[in-house]
């Protein structure tokens, strides 16, 4: 099968690629979970953190938003000495912030809201190379102004669109990319 070319260093990105990148993700706690590693990702390459996913979900107590929510001061020290994710102070804070904003919305509110900034696929061409593939959108500005003015933080234009590639709301396998049409 061809795939897109950034799939095809590891076999990590190509299971990663193959069945989940671009394929939508729906309910508050998957986005969540998506949302962070998108924001913890930031400034590292993508597969540091794919490979670190297990460590994440073991610290952040499988990204459960009201338990993320009661952290102390000590589990965020904790977090800090935690070899299996990244050990950054302002993600890890950002994390927690997020998650006790989140506690408070509504059940399925962060899936409406992120989901009403999916732009519609009829008049976007597929990418026929990386070089066709934008790192910000209009999309991801507002879904990122939208979610800052909502209290969400560590989300600028450019971690909204690498989650809206990786949760689906937009569709950048290339033309002949194999994946393309599965999701």
């Amino acid at each position: 099968m061809l795939r897109c070319p950034w799939a095809l260093s590891t076999e990590d990105y190509v299971a990663y690629h193959d069945e989940e990148w671009g394929r939508p993700v729906h309910g508050d706690q998957a986005l969540y979970e998506r949302l962070c590693l998108e924001a913890f990702q930031s400034g590292l390459s993508w597969i540091t953190i794919l490979r670190r996913r297990p460590g994440f979900r073991a610290a952040f107590a499988g990204f459960e938003i009201a338990e993320v929510a009661a952290f102390t001061d000590a589990d965020k020290e904790r977090l800090l000495g935690d070899t299996g994710i990244i050990r950054n102070r302002a993600k890890i804070e950002a994390t927690v912030a997020n998650a006790r904003v989140l506690a408070d919305w509504a059940p399925g509110e962060l899936d409406e809201l992120i989901w009403s900034f999916a732009p519609d696929p009829a008049p976007r061409p597929a990418p026929r190379g990386l070089s066709d593939v934008p790192a910000v959108t209009d999309e991801s500005t507002a879904l990122s102004k939208t979610l800052k003015k909502r209290g969400i933080r560590f989300v600028g234009p450019t971690t909204a669109y690498a989650l809206m590639q990786a949760c689906g709301l937009v569709n950048d396998h290339l033309e002949d990319c194999g994946a393309r049409d599965a999701v």
